[in-house]
């Protein structure tokens, strides 16, 4: 495979058939070999492979035939996608995450008279933010997870158990700090208001949100490992799968977690009150394990380092929206909202993710962040730019709209033949919960086209940092509009909407 220049004025020597520049500037004065060059020229090859993945048939350009000796097989023409194909794959992964919100919800609705959920109402606060939290990690995780499949850095099996590891530490470092700084703003949050300090339900919110997030994180990560595995093996795009799958058990997890461990707990403090503090005390001391494994991986340690931020951000976020629910489900105007938040909020919170984790890998393919064709305009984008052009990532935003009026009907049928929550499903309120739904979505895959594209464009990884501030504002967006729907339908009048009954 080794070559010299023999003839400096050779036609590629001189750029000709297209080639910017020829190999000599590649060259020593004595004339080495340029295998620097080929070995550059399969790397290109390997590049637009990868960009096979995601781009459409006729992104791929002319230019590439040059390389066509040295490349391998092609990808399967199902990788190639159009908006059907991106539909199929969505489909049956965003039902089942849709049906996961169903039956939370339905637990929620059941949960909201228990002991522990009347008594320390705080509990309340925490439902949006560990559900929210399990959306950040797992779905910051498999989109992080999906980019690295795509891209081939999952290969072998070092390198995937190298991934695995330092991820599955790293997640649950992430879990017991922002549950633990979710139990304060959960405190705080039911303080503020009422005036009113227990430090017995302090510890008791500190311990539920602590175990639920650490447990919930470990099972749900494992999931999201196989998801990612299977797919790349049965040749769908992870990106596609994945973060749906990532919540279609997530939410029912973490809130039958949350419930059956803070019931526990409330028993406890009539018998056993060291048993909350010992609880705390145990997951917080398994920290230093996490963090040392995942500072050992490479793959992990910046993410360590820096991606607090938006998790702990999006947790505030998220507890904003808990402490509304915490004001409305209580009031008789607003009965049946319980069951329906996890659906509108998880739905949002899905499509959305797909939508950040589908841009986040096409930006991926054209280097480093803040690198190539992919870095933001420092204005916001259009709406017609981020809906109506014929880009793959519109496409796909308009395929995920789509989804949200069919889907939210499959679910409002279900939560209402399973006698779910406290509402008739009357034509006025259908509207209002759809209009509510459709502009909460609206909204997110606006704001993920125009903040991925800005992260990337500050040179920030949109895969560890955009997800948790776009399911937290979905959680934040899906809970008000929720609520101000319910509000106005109070309004209008019990006798139409049957809200109430």
């Amino acid at each position: 495979m080794t070559s010299t220049l023999e003839h400096k004025d050779s036609p590629q020597a001189n750029g000709d058939c297209g080639q910017p520049a020829g190999p000599e500037h590649f060259l020593r004065p004595e004339g080495t070999s340029v295998d620097l060059v080929v070995l550059e020229s399969r790397a290109n090859a390997k590049g637009v492979r990868e960009e096979d993945a995601l781009l459409e048939n006729g992104s791929q350009s002319n230019e590439s035939d040059d390389t066509s000796t040295e490349r391998g097989p092609e990808p399967p023409s199902p990788l190639k996608e159009t908006s059907f194909s991106i539909g199929l794959q969505v489909l049956f992964p965003f039902l089942l995450a849709g049906f996961g919100t169903v039956a939370a919800g339905m637990v929620l609705d059941i949960v909201q008279h228990w002991d522990v959920f009347k008594q320390v109402t705080e509990v309340f606060i925490l439902v949006p933010a560990l559900l929210g939290l399990k959306g950040n990690l797992e779905m910051t995780l498999a989109s992080r997870l999906s980019t690295a499949a795509n891209i081939g850095q999952m290969d072998s099996h070092k390198e995937l158990w190298k991934m695995i590891t330092g991820n599955m530490a790293l997640i649950q470092v992430q879990a017991t700090v922002v549950g633990f700084l979710a139990s304060i703003a959960a405190v705080v949050f039911g303080w503020i208001p009422d005036g009113h300090f227990s430090m017995d339900h302090a510890v008791l919110l500190c311990a539920s949100s602590v175990a639920t997030a650490f447990i919930a994180s470990l099972v749900l990560g494992m999931i999201m490992i196989g998801v990612i595995i299977g797919s790349k093996k049965m040749g769908i795009n992870p990106d596609n799968v994945a973060t749906p799958i990532a919540a279609s058990l997530g939410d029912l997890i973490t809130l039958a977690l949350l419930s059956g461990i803070s019931w526990g707990l409330y028993k406890e403090l009539e018998s056993r009150a060291y048993v909350n503090p010992l609880v705390c005390a145990f997951f917080l001391s398994l920290l230093p394990i996490w963090i040392i494994i995942a500072r050992r991986n490479s793959a992990t340690r910046e993410v360590l380092y820096s991606g607090w931020e938006p998790v702990i951000i999006a947790m505030a976020i998220s507890s904003v929206g808990g402490l509304i629910l915490d004001r409305t489900v209580s009031d008789p105007n607003f009965a049946g909202m319980a069951v329906f938040t996890p659906v509108i909020n998880g739905v949002g919170g899905n499509l959305v993710a797909v939508q950040a984790s589908r841009i986040s890998t096409y930006l991926h393919m054209s280097g480093e962040p803040g690198e190539g064709p992919g870095t933001a305009p420092r204005k916001c984008p259009s709406p017609c730019s981020t809906f109506c052009s014929s880009d793959v990532n519109s496409r796909s935003a308009r395929v995920l709209f789509l989804l949200v009026v069919p889907g939210h009907l499959v679910f409002l049928y279900t939560i209402h033949s399973m006698q779910g929550g406290h509402t008739t499903l009357t034509l006025i309120f259908i509207v209002f919960y759809m209009t509510a739904a459709l502009l909460q979505v609206l909204i997110l895959l606006y704001i993920a086209d125009w903040m991925v594209h800005w992260m990337w464009g500050r040179h920030l990884d949109p895969d560890n940092f955009s997800i948790p501030y776009l399911t937290a504002l979905g959680d934040l967006i899906g809970t008000g509009l929720l609520a101000l729907s319910f509000h106005v339908l109070w309004l209008i009048g019990d006798r139409d909407s049957d809200v109430g009954d």
